[in-house]
């Protein structure tokens, strides 16, 4: 019997509000929110040492096939499932035919390279393509166009900046009813977040809600000039086709 759920994927690249999109999707009454559930996998394949990385291969199945069967396709208590994915989970080689279910609606959260590279710098301490989910975005935008559909895309500097018109709009385009609720939510923790959370979720566990857009000041350090120039074109590539 073919799920009745409602899916909605929305592939995000570091350092774009994506815990509080989440956040404020999970504040709506008809959706279950799911949190990153490829981390495993991609902790897995590029071994990378991130904090509390015992703890999440713990805490999901390691295989894209395994979370596709267990996660992407089960049952929900609710109508729609909102998926948080990091696109740099995929290595872009992994077998994409999971993402051509009609009854899942792609959708992709970006930010300009010039704000977002600084920021993720400064956490991770060293950034390579792999790190920063631009090229896997527009494999999986490219992808979906070819197949006639049109995915839907969102700035999140854009998000930041108006909220009240720009989740409405967004909850339209993904066809969905937009809630007010979704404005706001209670300080803390929430049940979708991954068992993660404490090493990377401390800003957005202090919000009630969403906070203003601070732009990025400064010169862009010299040792990001090159992933700068790889990921310029594909952000202004799925920017032509934002809300």
């Amino acid at each position: 019997m073919a799920s009745t759920t409602k899916r909605i994927a929305m592939w995000a690249c570091p350092r774009t509000v994506s815990t509080a999109l989440l956040r404020s999707f999970c504040q709506h009454s008809q959706v279950v929110g799911v949190d990153e559930p490829l981390y495993a996998y991609y902790l897995k394949r590029s071994g990378k040492l991130h904090p509390m990385r015992g703890e999440v291969m713990a805490s999901q199945a390691q295989s894209v096939a395994a979370v596709v069967d267990g996660v992407l396709r089960a049952e929900c208590d609710k109508p729609v499932q909102y998926v948080k994915h990091m696109a740099h989970h995929l290595f872009g080689d992994e077998d994409l035919s999971f993402i051509d279910d009609d009854n899942t609606t792609h959708a992709f959260l970006i930010r300009h390279p010039r704000e977002m590279l600084p920021s993720l710098l400064s956490d991770l301490g060293q950034l390579e393509r792999i790190d920063i989910a631009y090229g896997q975005q527009l494999q999986l935008f490219e992808r979906l166009l070819e197949q006639g559909k049109r995915p839907v895309v969102v700035d999140s500097t854009k998000l930041l900046a108006s909220p009240h018109a720009m989740l409405p709009r967004l909850c339209a385009a993904l066809d969905i009813e937009f809630e007010e609720q979704m404005m706001h939510w209670p300080v803390g923790s929430h049940s979708s977040y991954g068992v993660w959370a404490p090493a990377w979720y401390d800003k957005v566990m202090k919000t009630s809600g969403w906070n203003a857009h601070v732009p990025k000041v400064g010169e862009l350090p010299s040792e990001l000039e090159e992933l700068f120039e790889f990921a310029l074109p594909a952000y202004e590539r799925l920017l032509e086709y934002s809300l």
